[in-house]
């Protein structure tokens, strides 16, 4: 198994079999100082700087949350228009990313173009973590699900996962690249052209990505509805179908009414009483709209809290890494 120490974490294509439990495996050596409430001094002379071009709630506060945790200090940028990469100069990533690296030991960044931290990586000589890409991925999101997953259930492997949202998302991306390293079936379910409304994209699955996906071995397949799989899957992950272009680095909300997720890609508590499994899991990276109701959190289905606590101790798994501090 290759070495974390300066290593960049840009895409779950890049782990093998055996990373995924190394991360697992610190992870749940430095949840009690986490689920404690604690701080520990593992990596109290690093810095860890932050570069969000994109607004974000769980990414940035649980990796700046883990580096905390873990005795570090915290810099960076929520919001570019208040850098010079944003205002009127228009700075280069290049130049952003040289003069970050000079103010940290790594560099969280999320980023409205796909494979802008993969470029950052090219010009920081210190390590880059990809918290969302575009449409491209999100690493760090997926081995949070991961990690959810084998806590809860004891295991990954042999667990048949059902996937409904965008297809086009950095999760979902994350996500097969990630089970194609497990024996763990999964069925993407997205609307097609024109299903939410006239005009509407098609959400399904890129070609560009189910051709790596059967590159790489990924047991998957596609339906249309999420009764048709429902009844086998033992990890449920929703992801919205309404939502913002992400290739865009600020969304103006928009006045006009959001249109409502159809039922083909809603999970209800209607639904999982009549259709899934009592052990089934629910997972949500957050925020929601109406593709998972709020009534569905007092289900035993529901894992949505659990998943966003082991954000952080998966984030801390990973700068304690990269950051040599556990090797």
């Amino acid at each position: 198994m290759r070495s974390f120490t300066g290593r960049d974490i840009l895409s779950l294509d890049e782990f093998e079999r055996q990373e995924f439990f190394r991360v697992f495996e610190i992870a749940d050596r430095l949840e009690p100082i986490a689920r404690n409430r604690q701080n520990a001094d593992l990596l109290r002379a690093k810095t860890m700087v932050t570069a969000f071009y994109q607004p974000s709630t769980r990414t940035r506060l649980s990796h700046e949350a883990a580096m905390h945790r873990l005795g570090g200090r915290v810099s960076g940028f929520s919001d570019p228009k208040t850098t010079r990469a944003g205002d009127f100069y228009q700075e280069s990533l290049k130049d952003t990313v040289r003069m970050l690296e000079a103010y940290g030991d790594v560099i969280v960044m999320r980023h409205f173009q796909a494979g802008a931290p993969r470029e950052a990586a090219r010009w920081s000589s210190v390590p880059v973590i990809n918290a969302g890409d575009g449409w491209g991925e999100h690493p760090t999101q997926v081995l949070t699900d991961l990690h959810t997953v084998l806590r809860e259930r004891g295991r990954i492997d042999g667990l048949r996962w059902l996937a409904v949202g965008d297809m086009r998302m950095r999760t979902m991306h994350s996500l097969g690249h990630a089970l194609s390293q497990f024996d763990c079936p999964v069925t993407f379910v997205a609307p097609p052209a024109d299903a939410l409304f006239p005009g509407s994209p098609d959400m399904r699955m890129p070609e560009e990505y189910k051709s790596r996906f059967v590159r790489s071995g990924l047991d998957f397949r596609e339906a249309e509805h999420v009764e048709q799989a429902i009844v086998e899957a033992d990890v449920i992950l929703v992801e919205p179908v309404i939502q913002p272009d992400y290739t865009l680095a600020h969304h103006e909300a928009s006045q006009e009414a959001r249109p409502s997720t159809p039922a083909n890609y809603k999970i209800t508590r209607e639904l999982l009483t009549a259709k899934a499994k009592s052990d089934a899991i629910i997972l949500h990276s957050l925020p929601r709209m109406d593709e998972l109701p709020q009534d569905i959190d007092t289900t035993r289905w529901s894992r949505l809290w659990q998943e966003a606590s082991n954000g952080v101790v998966v984030r801390m798994a990973l700068l304690a890494l990269v950051l040599g501090a556990v090797e």
